[in-house]
């Protein structure tokens, strides 16, 4: 798996909440200066794109890419020899990689810690350039998904807008399954980034 997505996932996380009204989704403006669906659907993948090349960027320039391969090729291996001697119960080969544990375990902090030294810096970015810049240029939702695609329980993490939402005349959804600004912005996102990664050269995908 890329684990790409795990740190777009980090990185849309608080793109969700409109801090200064309170409400989740209700990131955008009543008037805004892009009008028209397809137009801003165009316009939010363009800053999706040129985020995530931003983001690529300063990963390039702070992580060394040779050294994480090798830790995750490192980690990756030692998980399949553990849970292939699991498998077949050869408690000599488990106790054998029990003595690498904290080894391992030391790479793998290592990896996580390469993985959110960039974060640290484009996370900052981020956050201003939606609150501070799309509110302005983009209505609340900026597309319409043919299918509804809260598929995570509960109401914590919606990316389109619920027949009860579009319902309410106080809500932000104006129609069910219209997907919020900072969903489209996430879709995309994923969409371009490993297609980005591999332009640059920083993808974190082994296959």
């Amino acid at each position: 798996m890329d684990l790409s997505f795990i740190f777009l996932y980090l990185d849309s996380f608080f793109l969700q909440f409109d801090f200064f009204s309170g409400q989740r989704g209700a990131l955008g403006s009543d008037d805004p200066i892009v009008k028209g669906l397809i137009l801003s659907m165009f316009a939010v993948s363009g800053f999706g794109i040129m985020l995530n090349f931003f983001n690529s960027a300063v990963r390039k320039k702070m992580v060394d890419q040779t050294k994480l391969k090798r830790i995750m090729k490192e980690t990756r291996s030692f998980q399949k020899e553990r849970m292939a001697a699991m498998r077949s119960k050869d408690q000599d080969k488990i106790n054998e990689l029990n003595k690498k544990s904290a080894y391992m375990n030391k790479m793998s902090m290592e990896m996580m810690q390469m993985n959110m030294r960039p974060m640290m810096v484009t996370f900052v970015p981020l956050i201003l350039i939606f609150y501070l810049v799309l509110p302005h240029l983009f209505s609340y939702t900026v597309a319409i998904s043919p299918i509804p695609l809260n598929v995570i329980p509960g109401d914590f993490f919606q990316l389109t807008c619920t027949a009860e939402q579009a319902a309410n005349p106080e809500h932000v959804c104006t129609q069910e399954n219209a997907l919020f600004l900072w969903a489209w912005y996430f879709l995309s996102s994923i969409a371009f980034s490993g297609i980005i990664m591999k332009i640059t050269k920083t993808s974190m995908d082994l296959s």
